[in-house]
């Protein structure tokens, strides 16, 4: 038995995608926890995911309430990033701002449970697209700054769109597309706003992601630590930030700083 207080899940991009579950400061490998019971207890305890102290609730995935309502990396833009305001000097930390949003960033198409424009930092190809259950993306372009890139992302997601519907990605349920055609029609139609904000159209290398499934579900039910702190059932799959067990599917990424138990 494990125990200590949980982060998002990490994942290795290979022909499967490796996944390992952060708990306190151990790695506890998942792939090979497939088709096993595994038993998840919440102690009742969550800590900030900043501070590391003990609160009663959590924000954005993990934080107290005032390291939410401080952090940049809380702050709005990051959800919109076409409302960056560090050009305005109102940034709640320019230096962070500087490493984070004035970074290259990718504009990329990838496909869930359909067809979705999203933006990233370079750095974070491809685990972004894992991240988010994708079973396959390919980048668009690459801009200067995270303002410029959700400026291009909010034009184009009104042909594209920009959500995951989450249940049916868990269910793996999507229409093949072709996505160098997709991109090809978008870059021709998006012409005028590309050539504005001076885009570098990124090559048609085409990622795709082979997720541990054993079994997807017909039906979604979400599990709560909130609501259901013993989780004890048999691991049927992990596709983006979610377990997926015979019971049910939990979002690992919504429960980080919450101190649990894990026996395998």
């Amino acid at each position: 038995m494990k125990i200590g207080t949980l982060k998002k899940l990490e994942s290795d991009h290979q022909d499967i995608v490796q996944y390992s579950l952060p708990i306190g400061d151990e790695l506890v490998p998942l792939n090979e926890l497939i088709g096993k019971k595994i038993t998840l207890e919440h102690t009742g305890n969550i800590y900030c995911v900043d501070t590391g102290k003990k609160i009663k609730q959590s924000y954005g995935q993990g934080y107290c309430w005032e390291s939410f309502t401080t952090l940049p990396q809380c702050d709005k833009c990051i959800f919109q990033p076409e409302l960056c305001h560090y050009k305005k000097g109102t940034c709640r930390d320019p230096e962070w701002g500087e490493d984070y949003c004035l970074q290259y960033h990718v504009i990329y198409i990838s496909l869930t449970s359909g067809l979705k424009v999203g933006i990233t930092r370079q750095t974070q190809v491809p685990t972004r697209w894992i991240d988010q259950g994708a079973v396959s993306a390919i980048k668009l372009c690459t801009v200067k700054d995270r303002l410029t890139s959700g400026l291009v992302e909010v034009e184009i997601a009104k042909e594209l769109g920009d959500k995951t519907n989450w249940r049916n990605m868990l269910k793996n349920e999507y229409e093949q597309q072709d996505l160098v055609a997709v991109k090809a029609s978008i870059l021709e139609k998006f012409k005028p706003l590309l050539a504005k904000y001076q885009v570098e159209i990124a090559n048609d290398d085409l990622y795709t992601f082979n997720y541990p499934v054993e079994k997807y579900p017909s039906k979604v039910t979400a599990l709560n630590f909130d609501k259901e702190p013993l989780i004890s059932a048999t691991l049927l799959g992990i596709k983006g930030q979610y377990l997926i067990f015979d019971t049910g599917v939990i979002n690992i990424r919504k429960f980080q700083g919450y101190e649990v138990k894990i026996e395998c």
